[in-house]
């Protein structure tokens, strides 16, 4: 019970991330531990699996499918969507610069744990490293396509979102903004209509399941060098949560909430003078080491369970 409530907090840091621009769930799943089940799980919905359903039943395929696994973690994420996202939308609109420091030490924090993961730094995991910093700069920084209702596109759109959804460091909806889709998709949704929604949701499906398919594969093949392109989009997501921002280009959603298209960064004593708002240092700093401490304390606490487990072999022995 311990680990299936566990299990369903972090889906619901998943689905709080995920309302947040500039973060993805992906990042959570990276941080918590999760990912490359949350990966292999996904994968394992085939045709292999649907042939253990025909022949073997519900309970088999159940199994087949880390069937408990995904119920839970999906309830947690769908849970803190329709509950915690409202919080995380207020706290964004009142306290931008202390929800994003929170993120920015929870990315660092990441870092450092993941970047000791890796066993070996040889040439091929730095230069896994740079790249995925340097793709995800390139896509926070890249112009903004003019959006299209043509479905076929919507459908590619909904492919792609929910590919970075699934990457750390890379935001489903701030890809959608990218390719100009992003009003489309919230008009659609807030006018329930149907034609759009439908085909997003399955291009988002056929993403899914085909995008976890490499990224699982790629992870069983070449450990090592994708998790050093994976901290990479880490590291360059540092830039997109920098908490004192300049807004530059903004649009409207459907409620009328303004959402950054282009932004300058500056440090808290220029965030001052340029806006004549209060940088928060002190208490953003603070939020930043809270985040840190979040994962370091977490990693510390899973390093102890590990070590009590292996004792207890031990002892069996």
């Amino acid at each position: 019970m311990k680990q299936w409530l566990l299990l369903f907090l972090k889906g619901m840091a998943m689905g709080a991330a995920d309302v947040v621009p500039g973060v993805s769930g992906g990042t959570i799943a990276f941080i918590s531990g999760i990912y490359e089940e949350l990966l292999d799980s996904i994968r394992s919905i085939n045709l292999q699996a649907l042939k253990v359903l025909k022949n073997q039943g519900l309970a088999k395929f159940w199994q087949a499918i880390n069937g408990n696994f995904l119920l839970v973690l999906f309830s947690g994420i769908i849970f803190s969507i329709a509950s915690l996202a409202k919080l995380v939308s207020y706290l964004l609109a009142e306290q931008p610069i202390l929800i994003w420091s929170f993120f920015f030490g929870l990315i660092v924090a990441s870092i450092i744990y993941i970047f000791r993961q890796l066993p070996h730094l040889r040439w091929q995991e730095w230069v896994g490293l740079w790249s995925g910093t340097i793709v995800a700069l390139a896509v926070s920084f890249a112009p903004r396509m003019q959006g299209s209702e043509d479905l076929f596109i919507l459908f590619c759109a909904g492919a792609v979102a929910i590919c970075a959804m699934i990457l750390p460091g890379v935001s489903g909806s701030f890809i959608l903004l990218l390719l100009g889709v992003y009003p489309i998709i919230i008009g659609a949704i807030s006018e329930l209509h149907w034609q759009i929604l439908l085909v997003f949701v399955l291009g988002c499906g056929c993403g899914l399941l085909a995008f976890s398919r490499v990224l699982s594969w790629l992870l069983h093949r070449y450990h090592s060098i994708t998790i050093a392109v994976l901290t990479g989009f880490l590291l360059g997501s540092l830039l997109i949560v920098w908490p004192w921002k300049e807004s530059i280009e903004v649009m409207l959603d459907h409620k009328g909430r303004e959402i950054v298209l282009t932004h300058n960064l500056l440090m808290p004593v220029q965030f001052g003078e340029v806006t004549g708002l209060d940088p928060k240092t002190l208490a953003a700093v603070g939020c930043m080491l809270a985040g840190l401490c979040i994962v370091l304390g977490l990693e510390y606490i899973g390093s102890l369970h590990k070590q009590n487990n292996k004792d207890k072999t031990l002892n069996k022995l």
